[in-house]
């Protein structure tokens, strides 16, 4: 029995070991990470045609669950044009019904509505889009940081543009998927409570399909670091940077949006206590 608890005792201690490490290389590889995206955001803009703008974005985000199974999902988005304060260029409100298969997994299905305010192709006119989406949504919590991942499914229904005064009649259709990766780690002995501080990274890719899909099939990716403001211990205020690398419908043009991005999240647990 002395030898089994002998064996046991080692492994933990070789499991702790490795784990610290891994934390150790994990936030190595954050920087390392960042430096090479700045790296090659140059370097593309360097080789394409790539566009440059700075934009706002401004969004809120509620999950609220009503029992052991059962929630509902809101986020509503404002996003400026360029120039950080100048002119809207879009707008999401985002609705859904949540099942939860266990406290940190759970389904959603839902919709969005989109509006594209006037743009290059539309100049005079806002494109409205219909957006049903289905998401994966899994949550690891540790003691030093906490790791949240989405896979996301959506049916974009884009009314067709006419000219830049007029919309015409019939959408265009596409499907988009999206991973999502959010890493959060403390910056303070009170990890995650309320009034304190965490450190953000966050990195989401998009992938076009579906046979109206020509060029861009690599949509765009968001990398995102920031802070986050603890304001109790189910909210968040987040603060940062993300920039925003988007291959356009042509194939051959970019876009690097540099963005101001204010995040709020609000989680409500209405269960019976």
């Amino acid at each position: 029995m002395s030898r089994v608890l002998l064996l046991l005792s080692s492994s933990v201690a070789t499991l702790r070991s490795s784990f610290s490490s891994l934390f150790g290389i994990s936030k190595k590889l954050i920087l390392l990470c960042i430096f090479c995206f700045l790296l090659n955001s140059n370097l593309f803009s360097q080789t394409k045609q790539t566009e440059s703008v700075q934009q706002t974005w401004l969004g809120y985000f509620n999950q609220t669950r009503f029992s052991n199974k059962w929630g509902t999902w809101t986020d509503v988005h404002l996003r400026t044009k360029e120039n950080f304060v100048s002119d809207i260029s879009q707008s999401i409100l985002r609705l859904g019904l949540t099942y939860y298969l266990n406290d940190d997994t759970k389904l959603t299905a839902g919709y969005a509505y989109v509006n594209h305010y006037p743009a290059d192709n539309h100049k005079n006119v806002t494109m409205p889009e219909h957006r049903p989406w289905q998401q994966l949504q899994w949550y690891s919590k540790y003691s030093k940081f906490r790791l949240m991942q989405w896979f996301r499914l959506e049916e974009r229904f884009r009314r067709k543009v006419l000219n830049d005064d007029q919309l015409a009649e019939g959408y265009s259709f596409n499907f988009r998927a999206r991973y999502n990766f959010f890493f959060m780690v403390p910056l303070s002995k009170k990890r995650f409570q309320p009034k304190s501080l965490s450190f953000v990274v966050n990195d989401e890719v998009h992938i076009n399909f579906g046979k109206q899909v020509v060029y861009n099939y690599f949509d765009q990716n968001r990398f995102f670091f920031g802070f986050a403001y603890h304001v109790n211990k189910h909210d968040n205020l987040q603060v940062g940077y993300m920039n925003v690398f988007q291959q356009l419908a042509s194939g051959n043009k970019y876009r690097s949006n540099h963005v101001a991005r204010v995040f709020y999240f609000h989680n409500l647990d209405l269960r019976k206590k």
